[in-house]
C-alpha cells in the first residue's frame, strides 16, 4: 500500500479485509487457546543463529549484512513481544470478571509492549532506506527494514483493533467460558443477524445478547416452581420444621419470589453489560439480597411462633404464651439487627468502626435509653413474677380491662368500653395490680337483705336457715364440699394452696344488724364459676330463691322510711 499507487477505495477494501482477518483470528484464539501456545519461543533458534552470523560478518566488515540480520532479529523480538502481549490479554479475559479491571490490565500490557518496541531502536534505519547503492546485501537490509516498519504498523493496528473490539472480546470470552461460543459465533455470522445488529447497537444490544436474556428470564421463571418444591422437600426432611411446612411456604412465598426476581434482574443486567458487573450495582443487589433473606428468616420465626401459640392455646398451658411472644420479639429484634449489619456490610460500611463506635457511645445511648431499659426490665419482672397473663382481667391505677399483650416495652389493655390502653411495664412492675382472673374457684356474691321491723323473730330465724340450706344445695354455689382441679407443682415456697390458686368456698348467712329502717340479713357466698356471665346467672337465681323464701316466711323487704311522732301538749291549768 505504501509503495503502490492505489486508490482510496482500494485502501478501504484492504483495511476492511485486515479488520476481518483480525476478527477471524481473535475468534479462532477464543475457540482454541492452544493457538497462542504454538508461537512460544518460536524464533529462539533463529535469533541464536543470526547472532553468530552477525559476529562473522562484523569480523569481515560486511556492514549491510550486519544491519540486515540485526533488523531481522528486531523483527523476531517485535513479533515475540506482540505474541506475549496477546497471550497476556487473552489470559486476562479469562481471569477478570470485572470489565474495568480488565481494561486496567489491558492498558498496562499496552504500555509494557510499547516499552519493548521502543527498546528496539529503529531511528538509524531511515537513512539506509534512502541509499541507492548497488549490492545484494543492501537490498536485503532495506527489505528487512521495510518489513520491520510494517510489523510496527501492524502492532499499532492490533492495539487499535483490540481497543475497538474490547467489549466484543470480553463478551465472547465469557461465552467461551460457558461453552456457548460456537453457537454464538454461528448466530453472529448469519446474514439476518448482521442486518438486525446495527438496529440494536444504539441500545447496547445485539441478537445473541437479546436471545440469551430472554432465555435466562424464561429459565428462571420455570425454575421458580422447582425451587419451591426443593424448599418443601427440605422442610419435610427437617424434624423441627416439617409440621410447619405449609405455613412457612405461605409466609416465605413473596420474599422468595422477590429474591428470584432480583436474581433474574441481576443476570439480565450482567448480560446487558457484556458479562461485567459494577461495584455500585453489586452493592445494591447484595443489600437487597440481605434484606429479603432477613425477611425470609423473620417470617419463618414468626410463623413457627404463631403455630406454637395456637398449639399452646389448644393444649394445656405449660408455657405462658406471653413468654413465647416476648421471646419471639427478642429473636425478631436480634434478627433485624443482624440483617441490618449484613446490609451495612454489603453497602460498604466498616463494621469494625461501627461496633467500636457503639462501645464508645454506649454510655450516652444507655443514658438516653434508660426509660426503655427500665420498661424492658419491667417486662422481665412481670413475666418472672406471674402477676398477670394475656387475657386476664386486671385493674391498675384506676384503669381496668383485659390484658391484650405483654410487650417488650408496654402492656396493652382492652377496657370494658372497648378502648385500648398502653401502660409502660416499668409502671406496672411498681404498681398495685388487681388481677380478677387469677382464681380457680369462687366469685363473691355479697348482699344485705333488709326486712321490716314488724317481722317476727321466728320467721326471721326460719328464713335465714332456709336461705343457708338453699345455698348449700345450690349447684352454682361453692361450699366446703365443692372440689376443684389442682396440679401439683414442686415449689420451695410455703404458701397456702387455696390462696395461691384463688379458691374461695366461704358461705355465711346471718342476722347482721338493726339498721335505721330495717333488720339486715347478711348473705355472703361464692359462685363456683369465675366467668362473669355465669356468675350473673347464678346470682340472679339465688335472688329469686331468696325472694320466694322471704315471701314464704311472711317477711317483707324494708325500704328507707321515716316515722314522725307528735307529742301531745299539756293543757293549761285553769286559773
Amino acid at each position: 500500500m505504501n509503495e503502490a499507487n492505489v486508490t482510496k477505495e482500494t485502501v478501504q477494501k484492504i483495511a476492511e479485509e485486515q479488520r476481518l482477518l483480525y476478527i477471524q483470528m481473535a475468534e479462532q484464539v477464543l475457540l482454541d487457546r492452544s493457538i497462542l501456545r504454538r508461537g512460544e519461543k518460536k524464533y529462539d533458534k533463529d535469533i541464536f543463529t543470526l547472532k553468530k552470523v552477525i559476529k562473522h560478518n562484523e569480523r569481515f566488515g560486511y556492514k549491510y549484512a550486519v544491519i540486515r540480520d540485526e533488523v531481522r532479529i528486531k523483527s523476531y523480538k517485535l513479533i515475540e513481544a506482540q505474541h506475549k502481549m496477546l497471550r497476556s490479554i487473552f489470559h486476562a479475559l479469562d481471569r477478570y470478571v470485572d470489565k474495568k479491571k480488565f481494561e486496567t490490565k489491558m492498558y498496562a500490557l499496552f504500555a509494557e509492549n510499547q516499552k519493548e518496541i521502543d527498546a528496539l531502536d529503529s531511528s538509524e534505519y531511515q537513512a539506509i532506506l534512502k541509499l541507492k547503492e548497488p549490492g545484494r546485501r543492501l537490498k536485503e537490509a532495506q527489505k528487512n527494514i521495510k518489513e520491520f516498519y510494517a510489523l510496527i504498523d501492524i502492532n499499532s493496528d492490533v492495539l487499535r483493533h483490540i481497543v475497538d473490539s474490547e467489549k466484543r472480546l470480553f463478551r465472547l470470552s465469557k461465552y467461551a467460558k460457558y461453552n456457548l461460543l460456537p453457537m454464538v459465533l454461528y448466530l453472529e455470522h448469519l446474514e439476518v443477524t448482521q442486518r438486525i445488529n446495527p438496529l440494536l447497537k444504539p441500545y447496547g444490544l445485539d441478537v445473541v445478547k437479546l436471545l440469551l436474556m430472554v432465555f435466562v428470564f424464561s429459565l428462571i421463571y420455570f425454575v421458580r416452581k422447582i425451587l419451591y418444591g426443593v424448599i418443601k422437600a427440605l422442610l419435610s426432611r427437617s424434624q423441627r420444621l416439617k409440621e410447619y411446612k405449609i405455613e412457612i411456604l405461605d409466609a416465605i412465598r413473596k420474599p422468595v419470589s422477590a429474591i428470584i426476581i432480583l436474581i433474574a434482574l441481576e443476570l439480565l443486567i450482567y448480560i446487558y453489560n457484556d458479562f461485567s458487573s459494577f461495584l455500585v450495582e453489586d452493592r445494591v443487589f447484595n443489600v437487597l439480597y440481605a434484606f429479603f433473606f432477613t425477611v425470609v428468616l423473620y417470617n419463618i420465626l414468626n410463623t413457627v411462633a404463631t403455630v406454637k401459640l395456637q398449639n399452646i392455646g389448644e393444649a394445656d398451658k405449660k408455657i405462658k404464651s406471653e413468654m413465647v411472644n416476648v421471646g419471639i420479639k427478642i429473636i425478631n429484634f436480634l434478627t433485624i439487627i443482624v440483617g441490618l449489619l449484613f446490609m451495612l456490610y454489603f453497602a460498604g460500611a466498616n463494621l469494625t468502626a461501627i461496633l467500636s463506635g457503639l462501645g464508645i457511645g454506649g454510655f450516652a445511648v444507655a443514658f438516653a435509653a434508660k426509660d426503655a431499659l427500665a420498661n424492658f426490665l419491667g417486662t422481665i419482672s412481670i413475666l418472672m413474677s406471674d402477676v398477670y397473663s394475656q387475657g386476664d382481667w386486671i385493674s391498675v391505677e384506676g384503669k381496668e380491662g383485659t390484658v391484650v399483650e405483654v410487650g417488650l416495652r408496654v402492656t396493652t389493655i382492652r377496657t370494658f368500653d372497648n378502648a385500648l390502653i398502653a401502660i409502660p411495664n416499668a409502671t406496672l412492675a411498681n404498681s398495685d395490680v388487681q388481677n380478677w382472673s387469677k382464681r380457680v374457684l369462687g366469685r363473691r356474691i355479697k348482699m344485705t337483705l333488709g326486712v321490716k321491723y314488724n317481722s317476727k323473730a321466728k320467721h326471721l330465724s326460719a328464713a335465714i336457715e332456709e336461705i343457708r340450706q338453699m345455698l348449700q344445695e345450690h349447684k352454682g354455689i361453692a361450699t366446703e364440699r365443692t372440689s376443684y382441679e389442682y396440679r401439683s407443682r414442686k415449689s420451695p415456697k410455703l404458701v397456702s394452696k387455696e390462696d395461691a390458686l384463688g379458691v374461695k368456698r366461704t358461705l355465711l348467712v346471718y342476722l347482721d344488724e338493726f339498721s335505721d329502717s330495717s333488720i339486715n340479713i347478711l348473705v355472703y357466698c361464692f359462685s363456683k364459676t369465675t366467668d362473669w356471665n355465669e356468675w350473673l346467672k347464678t346470682k340472679e337465681d339465688v335472688m329469686y330463691k331468696i325472694m320466694d323464701i322471704l315471701e314464704k316466711n311472711s317477711l317483707e323487704f324494708a325500704f328507707p322510711s321515716l316515722s314522725l311522732y307528735h307529742e301531745k301538749e299539756e293543757e293549761p291549768s285553769p286559773k
